[in-house]
């Protein structure tokens, strides 16, 4: 009876094979995914560089860079430029991702956010710029307006190629014509004062984040006027947002300093614009710390909400004050009056094949991006919140 018992749990032994060895490699291959995915978290969380406005117009142009233009061409190249860095940095459009590593990243897509409002409030304003071009100006903000997380077909990233290829068509139409932008600045003022609301509601955001009513009213701050506290895991988002708020804008108003030269030049805007540019280069100044604080007062810890707030709070008065100087101003001699130098707008980038879908551009209505919160457009220094 032994013999057959041992004969017994030898087949059983045969006839049951061991897989305990398939989960090393299997183990093995998911550190190499993970430690991978981290690199590229890491690579595609940095902040593009600032591109130049002169580079950007020779890229969409073709023309050299002192070459006289209908007013308008230079913002309108920025904004390609815009959606072309958006869009082809490292990593491309992550607000959408649903994959590793961009499902676990938060940062570069609220920067993102921030970046794709500005050009969305931009484009909402073109219409009152520009007498020409309406149809692919509507399809073009028609596409920026698309929700941003959406990754079904068409997902967020062909919306905004073809918002591209429908300015790229306008830019075209704008060289052949010459039709350039109004030489008044009214569209510029209602521009300017769109840019001016979002960013007092970004400052009322960041401020929402300091978790200190009694801070707060020793800075001058009515608590009760701000919105709900920002929870503690949604603070680097509000901050990251409102960075990429700043790096949009300061793109698109370096060409529109040059755009509406003589209209800043005879409202003696000129001044205003400057100090407006500085507060949206410090506000890009690098962040050392690897993480986003909230600390306060002369703490071991910095508030970073609190020390950006200054600037997007800065950056909304003066705007105010700029979209207040500009207004009503006209000028006599339109730059679209000259012949335009430059054959093509889209002979260097993908983004005129696109052209062909911008009129089918749509979405979902906006996700918010324009904060309407009311920002004073006082005509005094624009008041720093002191840390």
């Amino acid at each position: 009876m032994a013999l057959f018992g041992n004969r017994k749990r030898r087949t059983e032994v045969l006839e049951r094979p061991e897989y305990g060895w398939i989960w090393k490699p299997l183990l093995v291959l998911l550190a190499i995914y993970l430690l991978v995915s981290l690199v590229l978290g890491i690579w595609w969380s940095q902040r593009p560089e600032p591109f130049d406005v002169d580079q950007a117009t020779t890229q969409w142009l073709g023309a050299p860079a002192d070459a006289e233009l209908p007013r308008g061409a230079r913002l309108t190249a920025s904004m390609l430029t815009s959606l072309d860095t958006l869009l082809e940095k490292p990593g491309g459009w992550l607000r959408n991702d649903m994959l590793l590593p961009g499902v676990w990243l938060d940062n570069m897509p609220s920067w993102e956010y921030g970046v794709l409002t500005q050009l969305r409030i931009l484009a909402k304003a073109l219409p009152a710029m520009s007498p020409a071009g309406a149809d692919a100006l509507e399809s073009a903000s028609k596409a920026l307006q698309s929700d941003s997380e959406d990754w079904l077909y068409p997902a967020a990233e062909k919306r905004y190629s073809q918002a591209q290829g429908a300015l790229a068509s306008y830019l075209n139409g704008m060289l052949r014509g010459g039709n350039g932008f109004a030489a008044t600045g009214e569209g510029l003022a209602g521009w300017l004062d769109a840019v001016s609301r979002r960013f007092s509601g970004l400052t009322q955001q960041l401020l929402a984040s300091v978790d200190d009513p009694e801070a707060l009213r020793e800075l001058g701050v009515d608590d009760a006027a701000l919105p709900e506290a920002t929870p503690w895991f949604r603070i680097d988002n509000v901050f990251f947002e409102a960075r990429g708020d700043a790096w949009g804008l300061l793109q698109l108003l370096k060409a529109a300093r040059l755009d509406y030269a003589e209209v800043l030049g005879k409202a003696s805007a000129n001044t205003t614009l400057e100090r407006l540019i500085a507060e949206l280069e410090l506000a890009q100044r690098r962040v050392w710390s690897p993480v986003i604080l909230n600390g306060s007062g002369f703490g071991i810890f910095a508030n970073h909400s609190l020390v950006l707030a200054n600037y997007t709070q800065a950056v909304a008065e003066l705007t105010g004050q700029l979209a207040g100087s500009v207004q009503g101003v006209e000028v006599t001699a339109p730059k679209s009056d000259s012949q335009p130098a430059a054959p093509t707008a889209s002979s260097n980038s993908e983004a005129g094949r696109a052209s062909q879908g911008g009129s089918e551009a749509g979405g979902k209505p906006s996700e918010g991006g324009q904060n309407d919160t009311g920002g004073d457009s006082s005509d005094a220094a624009p008041a720093r919140v002191q840390q």
